[in-house]
């Protein structure tokens, strides 16, 4: 059975790529005894990195999930990716988390990913605290990168530490609330602490950060700040008890350093995770929506309330599915059976596990607060709600973000094209942001993702895993269509051709929706110009013809058909003709309503060396790229752009050649915009 609730901590990794969180998970495995040999991520060895993907290219792709304990707690652990192509994982891990370890670079500070992180810890109102890493590396800047944090994130950060040593001289941490010196023992890993008084020489200004520390906590509480004011000696119960407060509410995020490749700073983390972030008795209860009467319920965290749960995440391995679970309320137990209500069906849960990353487990059952997995669902879907069969409720839906990026794929031998659709019928399953279809015009399967890399991935684990040798087209830009004026439009579908015909005539009003709305109808007929049973199929049709556009054959996206008249005839009539008829109706409304393409634009931001600067901003230029920021670091540029996708492929090797190999970049999804006329024309007739 799990720890009691108090004693219970559900929590992400999460940062920028390349920030060490992989590094940082697997010291924590091993200074909790989960493993016994560190493996590292260069190595291509770290636990939490089990995909071959991921330990050739040393990043993290899909989230592990991981159970240890340290001092007589339970924490479950996500280790989440940093590249962007891979957000997904990082969205859908905070929907079940309750607080996150924020890694920073110690040299890089806030980075694009970074930020991406930070604002789905808002969104999500997850607590966390923040873990500079890397502070052995050259120019490695713990303070700085607070300031960086508390200047762009608007974190209100406040340092619990003071590093000693710089760069290859970081040795030791001293801890602002018990005024001591940690040294980690080098001869046994750093798995020794040996405590010791402040150095002299670094006395003042441990007490400067300790006083600062406490006034910043102080603040937190009208009671403390009172007797702070007044010079009374707080005490340390009280000031960590108003900073868990703090945190909890997400007022304040205490700030802790390190070196996780070095070994240095690692139990400090955990104790800190213990002390800090929320046990699931510390947070508000999950929201679910009863089927029965629509109603909204409070899912208790509590093992007496019926059974509510959230799969969160799928994976496919040798072993079978394995459907990742919150429980939020109730006990979910080994042979029993449960409903899953977003797709109405009654399953048996086979097997429960606990995962230390690739190890299973076993397990009798998983309790309110717990995270775990269950084998061999047959029937599940990442954001699917599993609950007991007496008490049906929807908890809240983890969003997918909308492919950007497609290309054509095909087997290299026919006979593997049945294998072929399996295979990505179970990765669209573990994957949301994965789409495939067939596309008639060039009678290919046409997959759809986040990015160059995603699809790179899908495409590499369908040789890998599933054994389908395919090849894969060139990179298509996911372009939209859409209406820029309200328009009115008629679509009439008579067809006579001996015996019943076919009649359908429906008159639509089309209004431009804002950017990201998609698609709305709404049924404006009055007077029964059209029967009641028909208009499911006239918005069926309108929903079928917007996959096709009109200009160029892409998606037609963000409007509102306001239905409003039209006609029927008493035997001609049926759902067939009027779905037709609206489809018409929506072609003549793109001929009317001044239909234009828009084009995925994303937010670049790229770090070089200042001797390449001039060369950088040049060429994002060329590719109709915005600049919209650039900032001195202490030995780089970095250059902020919306460039549009179509003008990225490629991006990474040029920028390498560009530069000699010295810049990076990361780049991320950012808005859909309009595409200039003269660049409109040419992809219409390349489509022609």
């Amino acid at each position: 059975m799990s720890k009691q609730l108090d004693k219970m901590r559900n929590i992400g990794i999460a940062a920028h790529i390349d920030s060490g969180k992989t590094t940082v998970t697997e010291r924590i495995l091993y200074y909790t005894g989960v493993v016994h040999k560190i493996g590292e991520v260069h190595e291509g060895a770290a636990t939490t990195d089990f995909m071959p993907q991921e330990q050739e290219r040393g990043i993290t792709i899909q989230s592990a999930a991981i159970t240890c304990e340290w001092k007589d707690n339970q924490i479950n652990i996500i280790d989440t990716p940093g590249h962007v192509d891979f957000t997904i994982e990082v969205g859908r891990s905070l929907r079940v988390l309750d607080g996150v370890i924020a890694v920073f670079c110690g040299v890089g500070g806030v980075q694009p990913q970074s930020e991406t992180v930070w604002r789905q810890t808002n969104r999500y109102k997850v607590p966390r605290i923040v873990f500079v890493n890397k502070m052995d590396r050259v120019g490695a800047d713990y303070f700085k990168v607070i300031d960086q944090i508390n200047l762009k994130l608007q974190g209100n950060v406040v340092p619990m530490q003071l590093p000693v040593g710089e760069s290859e001289n970081f040795s030791a941490i001293i801890d602002l609330f018990s005024m001591k010196m940690y040294i980690f023992d080098d001869k046994d890993r750093g798995s020794s602490l040996i405590i010791k008084d402040i150095p002299a020489d670094l006395l003042s200004r441990a007490q400067d950060l300790r006083s600062t520390m406490i006034e910043k906590i102080c603040e937190l509480e009208e009671s403390l700040s009172e007797r702070f004011l007044e010079g009374d000696n707080i005490s340390e119960l009280d000031l960590k008890q108003a900073l868990r407060k703090g945190v909890l509410e997400r007022r304040i995020t205490p700030a802790f350093c390190g070196t996780a490749f070095k070994n240095k700073g690692i139990q400090l983390l955990l104790d800190a995770v213990v002390e800090y972030l929320p046990s699931p008795n510390d947070i508000d209860s999950a929201k679910g929506i009863l089927v029965s009467n629509n109603q909204e319920v409070e899912c208790l965290a509590k093992n007496s309330e019926p059974l509510a749960g959230l799969v969160f995440k799928i994976i496919t391995d040798q072993f079978g599915v394995l459907s990742f679970v919150r429980i939020y309320s109730g006990v979910l137990r080994s042979g029993s059976y449960v409903m899953n209500v977003n797709k109405g069906t009654k399953d048996r849960v086979s097997r429960l596990v606990r995962l230390r990353a690739s190890k299973k487990e076993e397990v009798d059952s998983l309790s309110a607060g717990d995270i775990g997995a269950i084998v061999g669902l047959k029937d599940s879907s990442t954001g699917d709600t599993i609950c007991d069969e007496s008490r049906q409720l929807l908890l809240e839906k983890i969003d997918v973000p909308a492919p950007v990026i497609s290309a054509s794929i095909e087997p290299a031998n026919k006979s593997d094209y049945e294998k072929m659709i399996l295979s990505l019928r179970k990765m669209t399953q573990e994957d949301p942001s994965l789409h495939f279809t067939f596309d008639k015009e060039i009678g290919q399967t046409v997959i759809r993702g986040m990015g160059e890399l995603h699809l790179e991935i899908v495409v590499d684990r369908l040789k890998r895993e599933h054994k389908v040798e395919v090849s894969q087209g060139k990179l298509q830009v996911a372009y939209k269509e859409t209406i820029q004026r309200a328009v009115n439009a008629e679509g009439k579908y008579i067809k006579q051709s001996g015996g019943r015909g076919n009649y359908g005539h429906v008159k639509i009003k089309f209004e431009p929706l804002a950017r990201g709305k998609g698609f709305e109808f709404e049924n404006a007929i009055v007077g029964g110009s059209i029967p009641r049973e028909y208009i499911p199929a006239i918005q069926k049709g309108l929903e079928e013809a917007k996959e096709i556009g009109v200009l160029a054959g892409y998606q037609i996206v963000d409007f509102k058909a306001i239905l409003y008249d039209g006609s029927y005839h008493d035997v001609d009539s049926s759902e067939l003709a009027f779905k037709v008829a609206a489809s018409l109706c929506l072609k003549d409304a793109m001929q009317k309503a001044n239909a234009c393409l828009l084009e995925p634009i994303m937010r670049v931001e790229v770090e070089t060396p200042a001797d390449y600067f001039g060369d950088v901003m040049g060429d994002l230029n060329s590719r109709r790229g915005k600049i919209t920021g650039m900032e001195s670091q202490s030995d780089a540029q970095s250059i902020i752009a919306e460039v549009p996708l179509g003008h990225m492929f490629g991006y990474s090797t040029e920028l390498r050649s560009m530069t000699k190999g010295r810049a990076t970049y990361s780049m991320e999804f950012f808005a859909y915009r309009e595409v200039p006329k003269v660049i409109q024309d040419s992809i219409i007739e390349s489509k022609k």
